[in-house]
């Protein structure tokens, strides 16, 4: 058995200790994250294809909401959404028809006229037969002069009857009610399908999200664009965010909705982010990271949204992390 010396056992216990000090030391004052300016970008197409008619940006434009960025050629959408429009007004037309009464308004008068001549005749039969009936009472009618009486007066009814029912004919709807279900049904997929063609329409011609640069365009006036192909890139202002990496044993103090502090070259005094999503994986290093200190660790992404400013920072912008 080889004598290891004293020296040398209290040298090797003293490495161990030392290095489980530093491993479990608290972060130092000035600890820093690397990282970098990471955006959403918004890619900005058509759903269908055709011929660029028109591109009203060009790449490294600043753009608001609702700025109008390129448009297909329109000739078909417009077509469609013109023959939409007319089944629109034919559905329509058809089911107001089937909806007015089966006259029109002067024939509708004329049997209003005929119902008050009727009125007025059973007036006169029921007088008749009131003054015959006293007559007969008294004798000075005889039962045949009542009889006839009696008749006229239930035939003037028969034909007052008779004219309000022509009436009552004449304002009912001109078609039964499962057949203006049925037309009501055709004006309202008629009014779908000219809502889908008007959306056609601005979906060929579509304008900014939101607010932010043009990041690149990929296509030409008078190009042939595939459907679903972008046109545009758009960088928006509101979509930054720093991505940086945090070591294995620092990760546990950090949480969504915190914030942290950030700087980088030219951006002036530190400011703050609020972490948005932190990565349920461990990962080594990336190049993108690599230095002296930082390299073969484990860490984890954590991403943090960067507040809105009038100068929004540039991606791939490298950033040192601190926490808050």
């Amino acid at each position: 058995m080889i004598a290891i010396p004293k020296p040398l056992i209290g040298a090797g216990i003293l490495a161990l200790l030392g290095a489980a000090a530093w491993h479990n030391w608290p972060a130092a004052e000035g600890e820093s994250w690397l990282g970098y300016v990471e955006a959403e970008t918004i890619y900005v197409a058509a759903p269908v294809s055709g011929r660029l008619a028109a591109r009203a940006v060009e790449r490294g434009a600043s753009v608001v909401a609702g700025t109008p960025l390129f448009a297909l050629d329109p000739e078909t959408a417009d077509a469609e959404a013109a023959g939409a429009a007319a089944q629109v007004a034919a559905a329509s037309a058809q089911a107001v028809d089937l909806s007015d009464p089966r006259q029109r308004a002067p024939e509708i008068a004329a049997a209003r006229a005929a119902e008050a001549g009727a009125a007025a005749r059973l007036a006169r039969a029921s007088n008749d037969f009131d003054r015959m009936a006293a007559l007969a009472r008294q004798g000075f009618a005889s039962k045949a002069q009542l009889d006839a009486a009696r008749a006229a007066r239930d035939a003037g009814a028969s034909d007052l009857a008779a004219a309000q029912a022509q009436v009552a004919a004449g304002e009912m709807a001109a078609g039964r009610v499962a057949q203006q279900q049925a037309a009501r049904a055709q004006v309202a997929g008629a009014a779908a399908s000219l809502r889908a063609k008007r959306q056609r329409q601005r979906e060929i011609a579509p304008v900014a999200p939101e607010a932010g640069v043009i990041e690149q365009t990929y296509y030409n006036p008078g190009e042939w664009v595939p459907a679903n192909a972008p046109v545009v890139a758009v960088l928006p202002d509101a979509r930054r965010k720093l991505r940086f990496f945090v070591p294995q044993d620092r990760i546990a103090a950090l949480t969504p909705g915190g914030t942290v502090r950030f700087s980088c070259d030219g951006c002036g005094d530190a400011a703050t982010a609020r972490i948005s999503f932190i990565a349920p994986r461990a990962e080594f290093s990336p190049p993108v990271i690599y230095s002296d200190r930082a390299r073969a660790k484990l860490v984890f992404l954590v991403e943090a949204m960067l507040p809105a400013s009038a100068k929004p920072l540039p991606p791939g912008l490298p950033v040192e992390v601190t926490p808050r």
